[in-house]
């Protein structure tokens, strides 16, 4: 496919690497050097200009593409990107990034006789759901929803003292008898050290019956949304569910994630600027905001950070989300959430002063390939995990046993590509973990985990259905 990029920026960046192995992609984006630096390490095509230009736009090969992907730092731009690729060249699908919730909130905006966006993205609002669903399953590291929620998968490091430390993963049925889940992945730390200032490498297992899960092993499961939390007890000593929560930041994603747990937590929100912690104020029902600045320690002090269970710093500014996460954790906040942008920071201080690194451009281009892949294959969700190297998609399977190369076989039959596996089948409204003898079923959702991301057009070919087949 032709797929038009608007915005070089990280999201558009990484975009365009996920996409550009099987797709023809032209960036477009008003920093020249950007787009160098993109063409000297992808098989891409660049245009340097402003992305609502209808001459730009033209040049970028707007009446050509099956796609645009309108991802500028600008929701105006975006949405008139995605009207005049419309009006001017008809392009098929519009996908858009819009932050603003005065826009977003407004579906009668986008029509095609009004606004033409197919797609909205909203980094704040995904962002929320996620950071939501980490403050309800503690301990998780990532919990991404398939199928409308009836199976998630979830991210859990292994800790000492679970009681699936140190053993096969076959005693698993034995633990958990009444329990049905299946261990998608483990990553575990390679025991070769980096060299100089290398990342520590990370060795990717497909778990077998006799792999033995190790301490420090982050474990990606697949269970029925009522099943996860036995199945973390497994893993790690479980954490009492969350009550009280401080919320550093009273921006879209702080207001909204206060707004959302205020019923259920006790939630305290701090804000710097005085108007803005006004504004949130008089809005939310029962969460209390506090002016003043979260790496304060005398305010921390005063609110009883020792006893706070989740800390979350969610301001605008990565740096300032650091500072306060290192001595919220040190004050003694049980467990400490952080919006970080940049890999680099977020493995610097994962694990060691921030439990989670969350991020909102990996989040937002899982959104993009879900839409993207949709395209060619019938897809439910695409979430990209481990910054983007592997991908666990939601993919419907059609046709029959004539027809397609998936159904009317059981799972040993079906011929994956290397790194993928098939993890569990979602059939109507009953989860079913994949075992060897399963059988897909025509319309059955099928989840799968790929370790390894070139391997996607192979698995959207598995899945695609012809008159015959070889």
């Amino acid at each position: 496919m032709k797929i038009l990029i608007l915005g070089a920026g990280t999201v558009g960046s990484t975009a365009a690497e996920s996409l550009s192995e099987e797709n023809e992609i032209t960036v477009v984006d008003l920093n020249g050097r950007h787009l160098r630096e993109l063409q000297d390490r992808l098989d891409i095509r660049t245009v340097e200009g402003h992305a609502s230009h209808p001459r730009v736009l033209e040049q970028a090969g707007a009446a050509d593409a099956d796609i645009l992907v309108a991802l500028t730092d600008s929701d105006e731009v975006n949405m008139i990107a995605c009207q005049i690729a419309y009006s001017l060249y008809r392009t098929p699908v519009r996908i858009a990034r819009i932050r603003a919730s005065e826009y977003t909130s407004r579906q009668e905006l986008f029509t095609t006789k009004t606004i033409p966006v197919d797609t909205i993205i909203s980094p704040e609002q995904l962002v929320t759901e996620h950071i939501e669903q980490l403050i309800h399953y503690p301990g998780a590291h990532q919990v991404l929803d398939f199928a409308d929620g009836r199976v998630r998968l979830v991210g859990v490091m292994a800790k000492e003292g679970g009681p699936l430390i140190g053993q096969e993963l076959r005693e698993l049925r034995r633990h958990i008898p009444h329990t049905d889940t299946r261990v998608a992945a483990i990553y575990r730390r390679s025991s070769i050290p980096p060299i100089g200032n290398e990342d520590p490498v990370y060795e990717t297992i497909l778990p077998e019956g006799d792999t033995v899960i190790r301490p420090n092993d982050l474990v990606f499961f697949l269970a029925a949304r009522k099943d996860i939390r036995v199945m973390m007890s497994e893993l790690l000593k479980l954490e009492h569910p969350a009550r009280s929560i401080i919320i550093a930041g009273g921006g879209h994603i702080g207001f909204e994630l206060a707004r959302r747990l205020e019923n259920t937590n006790r939630v305290k929100v701090i804000e710097r600027n005085y108007d803005r912690a006004r504004y949130i104020s008089e809005r939310l029902k029962h969460a209390v905001v506090l002016n003043g600045d979260a790496v304060d320690e005398d305010l921390l002090l005063e609110e009883n950070i020792d006893k706070v269970d989740v800390f979350c710093a969610l301001t605008s500014a990565e740096e300032a989300n650091i500072l306060s996460s290192f001595l919220a954790k040190r004050m003694g906040a049980s467990r400490v959430i952080a919006l970080i942008n940049r890999p680099s920071y977020a493995k610097l201080v994962e694990d060691q002063y921030v439990d989670i690194a969350v991020s909102p451009q990996e989040i937002t281009l899982s959104a993009l390939l879900a839409k993207v892949r949709g395209m060619r294959l019938d897809v439910g969700q695409v979430h990209a995990l481990r910054s983007g190297a592997a991908e666990a998609i939601e993919a419907v399977a059609h046709g029959d046993a004539k027809t397609s190369r998936v159904v009317g076989k059981t799972i040993q039959a079906v011929p994956l590509p290397p790194g993928a596996t098939i993890g569990a089948i979602v059939r109507e409204d009953e989860v079913l973990m994949a075992h060897h003898d399963t059988e897909i079923r025509s319309e059955d959702h099928v989840i799968l985990f790929l370790t390894d991301r070139s391997q996607i057009p192979a698995v959207e070919k598995l899945f695609q259905v012809s008159v015959t087949y070889t």
